[in-house]
């Protein structure tokens, strides 16, 4: 690869490749896998305590959002979650480019959030290569259960994923998509 001074963060966030084992990617992970541990193990009564470790680990936590246990992330902290949103068991987020959940989101148990990917070639992948895309979920979506988003995706507001889907390309407003790859197979207007 060529010679570039950016940081491993920095090029993480642009888009570009970067070596997924770097000491300053690594301590961010370390720091969100000990903190989704604690939360993961947290009594579901202690409500209060459980949104202040969500609001300590992820980029932003709305008021009023819920997501249950058990809960993985890369980092957290690319990790953007609206007013209102529920996410069901399971939600996985790798997140070394930008997630970011609306409000009054509705997702399924199960749910992958993947905005990472890796090089097609054989020896750059060998080399630990890796590069990411954003992902964006609009407002009063709804991602059935086991729904995968993959890298550089945005689902539009309103619009319903459903179960098992795997979401390929971007999803307009208002529509109802399913099926692997996630087809439109209606208007919801």
């Amino acid at each position: 690869m060529p010679a570039d001074h950016r940081s491993m963060r920095e090029r993480t966030l642009a888009g570009d490749l970067y070596l997924a084992d770097d000491p300053e990617l690594a301590a961010g992970l370390a720091r969100a896998q000990s903190l989704t541990h604690r939360y993961n193990g947290m009594d579901p009564a202690e409500r209060e305590a459980r949104h202040a470790l969500l609001r300590e680990l992820l980029g932003a936590f709305g008021e009023g959002s819920e997501i249950r246990a058990p809960f993985q992330c890369d980092y957290g902290t690319q990790t953007f979650v609206g007013a209102r949103t529920f996410a069901n068991f399971g939600l996985v987020c790798l997140d070394p480019a930008t997630i970011t959940i609306g409000d009054d989101v509705q997702i399924g148990p199960h749910v992958q959030l993947l905005t990472a990917t890796h090089p097609r070639e054989p020896g750059p992948r060998r080399e630990k290569w890796e590069s990411a895309r954003p992902i964006s979920i609009g407002d009063n979506a709804w991602l059935g259960g086991g729904v995968i988003v993959l890298p550089g995706v945005s689902i539009g507001a309103d619009s319903v994923i459903g179960a098992g889907a795997v979401v390929t390309r971007d999803v307009p407003p208002g529509v109802v998509a399913v099926g692997n790859p996630a087809r439109v197979v209606r208007s919801l207007a």
